[in-house]
Parts: structure tokens; C-alpha cells; sequence
């Protein structure tokens, strides 16, 4: 299966100057672990998860105070829309992390995460078939 099929389109944008309190109020309101951070006067775009939040607030920084910019992670590893669920699946355990911007070109299609690569082996062994993740992330 390719990351297309398997990522969700609808994906969260927030503003650099975001809160860290404005973030994680429409993260939870959307139900999602991440956001995509767009920047207009910046190049490209960031990612901040519920992780990043959880680490600034646990470190004992003012969410009402800190800016999303100041936790999102700006070095993002893109993933294309073509891949496939298992390629997705290795980028995400070689870099540590759970989820990974869709990009096709500059366009930012979505984000495909852990849970969507679950869903799509838990799905691959209800119907009987062969799973490409498990067999080739362990």
C-alpha cells in the first residue's frame, strides 16, 4: 500500500507564534498528536507534536509563554506519496519519530504516523494477507 492511501489528508497548520497552550488546545479539539508549522516568511515547513509540548511543559516552560516555533522540529524527514506504508515504516523507526509530513513537491498532502501504519498491518492480517511492514521493519 502507498503512503497516499494510508496517510491522513485533513492535517492541523499552525502559526509559528502559536502558543504552546493555542497549539495543544487544537490538537486536542482535533483529536490529532501533531501540527504542521507553516511559516510564511520561512522556508518550508515544521512539525510539533504532542511529544514536543509534553517535553517544554515537563521541562517547565510557560505554555501560555513559549512559541510553537521555539519546539517544533524544523529538520522534518518528508515522506512521499508514492512510498510505500513499509518505507514510511523504516524512516520512522531509523529517525525516532511517529509521525511524517506527505510531500509532493512543496505541497504538504498530509501526514502519515504510527497508528495509520498500524491500522494498515492490522488491516492487512484481518483480510489474511501478507503484511509488507512487518516483514520488513523487524
Amino acid at each position: 500500500m502507498k503512503v497516499r492511501e494510508a496517510m491522513s489528508a485533513v492535517v492541523l497548520t499552525v502559526g509559528p507564534d502559536h502558543t504552546l497552550r493555542q497549539t495543544a488546545r487544537l490538537m486536542t479539539a482535533r483529536r490529532v498528536g501533531s501540527a504542521i508549522v507553516v511559516d510564511p516568511d520561512g522556508s518550508g515547513v515544521g512539525i510539533i507534536t504532542e511529544r514536543d509540548v509534553l517535553y517544554a511543559i515537563g521541562s517547565g516552560l510557560d505554555p501560555d509563554v513559549e512559541r510553537t516555533v521555539a519546539h517544533q522540529t524544523s529538520e522534518v524527514v518528508y515522506a512521499a506519496p508514492d512510498w510505500t506504508v513499509a518505507e514510511a515504516a523504516r524512516a520512522m523507526v531509523r529517525g525516532g519519530f511517529r509521525h511524517l509530513v506527505v510531500l509532493d513537491g512543496d505541497d504538504v498532502l498530509g501526514v502519515i504516523s504510527v497508528r495509520d501504519v498500524l491500522r494498515v498491518w492490522a488491516e492487512q492480517q484481518l483480510r489474511g494477507e501478507p503484511s509488507e511492514v512487518a516483514t520488513t521493519t523487524a
